[in-house]
């Protein structure tokens, strides 16, 4: 029975709150181009504290920290799932770095910070400073996917992130396992060996349930149609266990897997990775949520200003430290080891974690040990605003961020994509030409237009192409079924409304047809590659024209009733897709020879030519 507004909500419908606020918030930072994480923090706490529609300890009750448990482990698995070795490249040695030294380094510096800034006690500076070792994977992957950083950087951020998480976990455990030490409840000998062994433990379950994973489903013992929900089993028992011999372990367990998983070269890999990131998505957004509404302002008050100084201290002195002292020698440059010393975001592991052991360290007697969870809603709200908003321009100023507009890929080297290419890197749009026939490129090559010799899908393309660059994709191979194939494979990468493919040959039998669910966008008026080809043949050609007030596009089409139009370009850059075309906007179009256009309109070819040519825009090549 659903409860009144004054008992508050039932457990059904106050997870259905979390889900809508959520992805609403997400879905609006979308539209505004806002941080997403930031709306979800402040959606979190307008619907918790501030207007009382959902508590989550009184309408979902104990398991909510069971349910972050859960969510958290997810979350660092789908991690996990992205950390390709191959991917490392020369970034190798940065991570390494990070992970080796900047994870020690950065307790040291975070507990100096709590201890001097926060002034809390040696023995909570010691367990929180390793918690702040986490820079948090919930954040930086938003974060990333917004600011569109170089693919170095953005490595080595997102390598630190998911790899340094159940480092930071587990540097809390092995800390508060040494207060209790040192409090007599226990020997050294027992505190070490508990630790060892969960941690050991933790190793072991996690290799073998990645090993086991990848081997059953490379030989065929698991059905296509469960090799989801088996990888969930088997994600949760191997997290379930692991923190049964030692808590917190869990973290490092489900990471492990992920990683043991992602470097295993499965055939089904993609479609795991893909279903994992929706559901990270829908668990970050609900667990922001429930964090945010869960915070108390009453907790908040009891912080002065010595909480200011310590996120001072932690974001301009103990992370700047902690990297850029890891990094000395590495030989990366130095604008890179500034962005990622001045770039660490912290999120819902960190909260989830300092909440847990806050109340371990007040029962042993540790009465600032109360401040922790406050302290960490603080720092997470704080780096997350920061560096939500300023991480892009930072990037931009140190000349580390892909470039502001959008740039186009198009796959297939033909005389139609260099000549459309060409124009497009006129109107200094970033442009690329990929085809896996060098041949192919001649024509692109010699307009002086920049190519990828290789597959667009294969792994040397995912190493070597920076797809953050891109921003929309063109198939137009001479080949129907490939450019379907590379069109429906990388939609979820550009996003389907950006992904746009030369019209399929409709002379084919239907047997041989392929399902129309497939393949991206319409593109060219719905021309096929043999007719473009027949009219680049025949002399037409790719033309860019600005349009003006005493030269609208009604009387462009008036003047070229038989051009294609085929893009349309502004000050945001490049579009495939539109309806209507503006005052000062220029249109790309394939355009048929000066002769053509002149025996149509009863003029010299010369006068046809001044006619149809803007002076702003010389047309380029010869008929």
């Amino acid at each position: 029975m659903a409860t009144t507004p004054a008992e508050g909500l039932d457990p059904v419908s106050a997870i259905a709150l979390v889900g809508a606020v959520g992805i609403g918030a997400q879905w609006l930072a979308w539209r505004l181009r806002v941080p997403g994480i930031v709306l979800m923090l402040l959606a979190g706490v307008l619907v918790g504290p501030v207007f009382g529609l959902l508590d989550p300890e009184r309408d979902i009750g104990p398991i909510t920290d069971s349910v972050i448990s859960i969510a958290v482990a997810v979350i660092l698995f789908e991690g996990g799932l992205t950390l390709n070795f191959h991917a490392l490249n020369d970034a190798a040695k940065g991570v390494r770095r990070l992970v080796f030294l900047g994870a020690p380094l950065g307790w040291l510096t975070s507990a100096l910070a709590l201890r001097y800034g926060a002034g809390l006690s040696w023995e909570s500076s010691a367990v929180f400073g390793g918690i702040m070792i986490v820079t948090g994977p919930t954040v930086i992957a938003p974060l990333l996917r917004q600011a569109r950083l170089e693919r170095r950087p953005a490595t080595l951020l997102q390598w630190e992130a998911i790899v340094n998480d159940p480092i930071g976990a587990l540097a809390a455990v092995l800390a508060y396992g040494a207060i209790i030490v040192l409090n007599g409840s226990a020997s050294l000998a027992q505190g070490v060996g508990h630790f060892v062994i969960g941690v050991g433990v933790a190793t072991a379950l996690g290799l073998a349930g990645g090993w086991g994973i990848a081997w059953s489903f490379r030989t065929g013992r698991v059905p296509e149609f469960m090799k989801v929900p088996v990888l969930v089993a088997v994600l949760l028992a191997v997290f379930a266990l692991s923190d049964l011999v030692l808590h917190e372990s869990g973290l490092l367990a489900v990471t492990l897997m992920g990683v043991v998983i992602a470097n295993a070269d499965l055939p089904s890999y993609e479609e795991l990775r893909r279903f994992k990131e929706h559901a990270t998505i829908l668990l970050v957004s609900g667990v922001f949520i429930l964090l945010a509404a869960d915070l108390d302002f009453s907790t908040l008050a009891g912080l002065d200003w010595r909480a200011v100084a310590f996120v001072a201290a932690t974001v301009l002195l103990a992370r700047p430290a902690a990297v850029l002292l890891a990094l000395a020698g590495s030989g990366l440059p130095w604008k890179e080891r500034i962005l990622v010393a001045f770039t660490g975001p912290r999120g819902v592991v960190l909260v989830a974690v300092a909440g847990l052991f806050g109340s371990l360290l007040a029962g042993l007697g540790i009465e600032d040990g109360a401040l922790l969870g406050p302290l960490a809603f603080v720092l997470v709200s704080a780096t997350v605003v920061l560096h939500g908003f300023t991480l892009a321009p930072f990037a931009r100023w140190l000349g580390l961020s892909a470039t502001g507009t959008p740039g186009v890929l198009l796959v297939g080297g033909s005389r139609f994509t260099a000549g459309l290419a060409a124009e497009i890197a006129a109107a200094e749009i970033p442009v690329r030409v990929v085809d896996t026939n060098l041949y192919h490129l001649r024509g692109a090559r010699e307009a002086g237009v920049p190519i990828f010799y290789g597959d667009i899908l294969g792994e040397s393309a995912e190493q070597q192409l920076h797809m953050v660059d891109y921003g929309t994709l063109l198939a137009a191979t001479d080949n129907d079924a490939y450019n379907t194939l590379v069109a429906t494979d990388l939609a979820p990468e550009f996003g389907r409304d950006r992904v746009f493919q030369l019209a399929r040959y409709k002379g084919d039998a239907p047997r041989h047809a392929l399902p129309s669910t497939l393949g991206g966008r319409a593109f060219a008026g719905g021309l096929t590659y043999g007719e473009l080809e027949q009219r680049l043949r025949a002399g037409w050609q790719c033309r860019t024209t600005r349009l003006t007030a005493e030269f609208p596009f009604a009387a462009w089409q008036e003047m070229h009733p038989e051009a294609v139009p085929l893009a349309r370009l502004d000050g945001r850059g490049i579009a495939f897709d539109w309806k209507e075309i503006g005052e000062g906007e220029r249109l790309i179009a394939l355009t048929p020879p000066r002769a053509a256009v002149a025996a149509a309109q009863g003029t010299t070819v010369e006068q046809a030519a001044e006619a149809g040519r803007q002076p702003e825009e010389p047309a380029r090549g010869a008929d």
